[in-house]
């Protein structure tokens, strides 16, 4: 589940940890609510402040809960409205938000870390990915549009419609990340960019960023449709 360090002025928002049963930190409703909890602590307190998500592991993030999923189909429409919120409150954060993306970033997972303001991959290990399409699997109206407004749209198209793995250099390249880093200094890295960033904090902020991703944030505010929407 998730969890909160801190460096300096710079929280850090560990979506898992490797030693725990499920450590590919999909988004099951408990983890959902769990990683609100964590934001809600995070943007409570006062002063200069900045934000790092990340992970420990082969997984950033695996994505959607697709065990839960299976079991629970006539709740797919809500549970999607449900991951669409974590989109949301992160592009309207009021505070910088860098991914420190050091393993796996597949599926929703890979959109979380495109909600962020900057993203830092790891070089060497871990791939960004989309699968929907090798999943027979659409994405919402809110989820393209935000892959298609915060990505490059070349790299919407190639991504959303072939599922490529994007290693570090790849995602560099095609404008996924803003920046990747050797072996285990991703973190550090993302730290230190977001060091820079922590007077930025505030509701003006937030207002800005709202300004910048409305389109994005227009689409994810629509309920997901129940009769154009299945999975598998």
């Amino acid at each position: 589940m998730p969890y909160i360090d801190r460096d300096g002025d710079v929280f850090i928002l560990y979506l898992g940890n490797e030693g725990e049963v499920d450590n590919e930190n999909r988004f099951s409703p408990d983890w959902i609510d769990a990683t609100h909890a964590t934001l809600d602590e995070i943007e409570s307190h006062e002063g200069a402040a900045a934000l790092v998500t990340t992970s420990t592991g082969k997984f950033f993030t695996n994505g959607l809960d697709t065990t839960w999923i299976f079991s629970n189909t006539d709740k797919l429409p809500e549970y999607l409205d449900r991951v669409h919120t974590l989109y949301t409150r992160l592009l309207t954060f009021p505070m910088a938000t860098v991914a420190a993306v050091q393993g796996h970033a597949f599926g929703a997972g890979a959109m979380l870390a495109t909600s962020h303001d900057f993203r830092v991959m790891r070089a060497d290990r871990g791939f960004y990915c989309l699968p929907e399409v090798t999943l027979n699997m659409p994405f919402t109206v809110g989820m393209s549009a935000l892959l298609t407004t915060r990505l490059p749209k070349q790299t919407a198209v190639d991504a959303m419609t072939t599922g490529r793995r994007y290693g570090g250099a790849d995602a560099l390249a095609t404008g996924i990340v803003e920046e990747v880093a050797d072996g285990n200094s991703v973190l550090t890295a993302a730290v230190a960019r977001a060091s820079a960033l922590t007077a930025t904090r505030g509701d003006n902020l937030s207002g800005i960023k709202r300004g910048i991703h409305q389109e994005a944030l227009t689409a994810l505010a629509l309920v997901t449709d129940k009769s154009n929407f299945s999975f598998g």
